[in-house]
C-alpha cells in the first residue's frame, strides 16, 4: 500500500512538472532490456543483446503482400503469433518498390502507419531502404516525393513523413554462373561500428553531423521526368560501399553472409541455423558484421601484425538469419543492433528476383 502511495505520488509529480514523457521512460524498458516487442516504438529499437527475436513472414502471392509476425510459440500460424509489420510490393517500369506499414490492410505511403520503404534497382541487386523518420534526430531533409506534406500520428506528430536513406543493399552479380548460395553485403548508414564494441550503443558520437556519403543519399528522386533517378543506383555509389567514412570513428556497421560449408554427402551448401529453417533455398542467409580491414581497425601505437589479430566474439555472432520453412513461409530471427524494421526491410530485398546472382 505504501509503495503503491509512493508511485501515485511520483506520477502526480512528473504531471505536474510536464515531464510525462520521463514518466513513460521509466515505466516502459527498451526492447534492448526486456526482450519484449509491447509498443510499436519497439519496432524500430534495437533488439537484445544476448538473445535473438524470433519471427516469421507469411507471403501472399495473390496480392503481393508481405506480413511479419512475433512467433508466440512453436507453431508458425498467423493465430499464433502476434502481427508487427506488413509490406506490399509495386513493380515499376525502372524499379521495384516495398511499402512498409504497422497496417495489414491499408499498405501505403498515404496511410498514417507508413514507416518505410524499400526500393530496388532494375537487376535486383542493389536496394536502398528508407525511413520515414529522421534517424536520431537528424535535422537533414528527406527525400521528397511530392509536394504534399504527411504527418505520422504513430511515430511523431511534429515529424514531417519522409524518406531518410538509412541503409544499403548489394548482391554480387554472379557473371560465371556458377552455382552457390547469393552473396550480399549490407551498410547501415544509421548505425556506427561502434555499436558491437563493449559498452557501445546504435546512436553515432555526433547525430547531428552527417558525413557526404550519407548526405548524398538524401538527393530528390521524384517521379518527374525532369529528374534523373539513374544515379540512384550507380555503380560508383554502391562500389565504395565498403569504404564509407573510412577511418572516421562514426564508420557505418557492414553486414555481409556468412559463408555456408559444402556438404559432399548431401552435396549442398550448408548453413547452421539451430533448427529454425528446414527447406533449401538460395534466398536463405545469415548476416554477420564484416571486419573492418587492418587500415581501419589498426592502432598505430601497436605494431603492424597486432592488427591482424582474430575480430572479437561479437562480431562472430549471427545478427540476421532468414530461411525458408514451409511454402510462403519463412523464419526471421535478429538481434541487437537492428531493429525489427530495418531486419524486415533487408529480409524483403531477398524475396525480389535476381537473376543475374543466381
Amino acid at each position: 500500500m505504501q509503495l503503491m502511495k509512493l508511485m501515485m505520488a511520483r506520477i502526480l509529480e512528473l504531471i505536474a512538472r510536464g515531464s510525462w514523457r520521463q514518466m513513460c521512460k521509466e515505466i516502459v524498458t527498451s526492447l534492448e532490456s526486456s526482450g519484449k516487442i509491447t509498443f510499436p516504438i519497439s519496432l524500430k529499437q534495437p533488439g537484445p543483446r544476448d538473445t535473438t527475436i524470433q519471427c516469421f513472414i507469411k507471403r501472399d502471392k495473390s496480392n503481393s503482400t508481405y506480413s511479419l509476425y512475433l512467433c508466440l510459440s512453436s507453431a508458425l500460424t498467423v493465430e499464433n503469433g502476434k502481427f508487427l509489420l506488413s509490406a506490399k510490393r509495386n513493380r515499376r517500369s525502372t524499379c521495384t518498390e516495398y511499402i512498409i506499414s504497422m497496417n495489414a490492410d491499408n499498405i501505403s505511403r498515404s496511410n498514417n502507419s507508413y514507416i518505410g520503404k524499400v526500393r530496388s534497382n532494375f537487376l535486383g541487386t542493389k536496394f536502398i531502404i528508407y525511413d520515414s523518420q529522421p534517424p536520431h534526430n537528424t535535422a537533414v531533409p528527406p527525400v521528397r516525393l511530392g509536394s504534399s506534406r504527411r504527418f505520422s500520428r504513430k511515430v511523431s506528430p511534429k515529424v514531417p513523413l519522409g524518406n531518410y536513406n538509412i541503409a544499403q543493399i548489394a548482391y554480387k552479380l554472379n557473371v560465371l554462373g556458377t552455382r552457390g548460395p547469393r552473396r550480399m553485403q549490407c551498410v547501415m548508414h544509421s548505425i556506427p561500428m561502434s555499436a558491437l564494441d563493449p559498452g557501445g550503443t546504435t546512436i553515432p558520437d555526433h547525430p547531428d553531423v552527417i558525413q557526404p556519403s550519407f548526405e548524398d543519399s538524401f538527393r530528390s528522386i521524384s517521379f518527374s521526368k525532369a529528374i534523373d533517378k539513374s544515379t540512384e543506383f550507380s555503380s560508383s555509389r554502391f562500389a565504395d560501399m565498403a569504404n564509407v567514412q573510412n577511418g572516421q570513428k562514426n564508420t557505418p556497421l557492414i553486414l555481409k553472409n556468412k559463408q555456408p560449408r559444402w556438404h559432399e554427402q548431401l552435396q549442398c551448401w550448408c548453413l547452421n541455423f539451430k533448427g529454425r529453417v528446414t527447406v533449401a533455398s538460395v534466398k536463405n542467409f545469415q548476416l554477420i558484421a564484416a571486419v573492418p580491414p587492418p587500415e581501419m581497425a589498426a592502432d598505430p601505437a601497436l605494431p603492424p601484425q597486432t592488427s591482424q589479430a582474430l575480430p572479437p566474439p561479437s562480431h562472430d555472432k549471427v545478427i540476421l538469419q532468414f530461411g525458408k520453412v514451409g511454402k510462403d513461409l519463412f523464419t526471421m530471427d535478429y538481434r541487437y543492433p537492428l531493429s525489427a524494421f530495418q531486419a524486415f526491410a533487408i529480409c524483403l530485398s531477398s524475396f525480389d528476383t535476381k537473376l543475374a546472382c543466381e
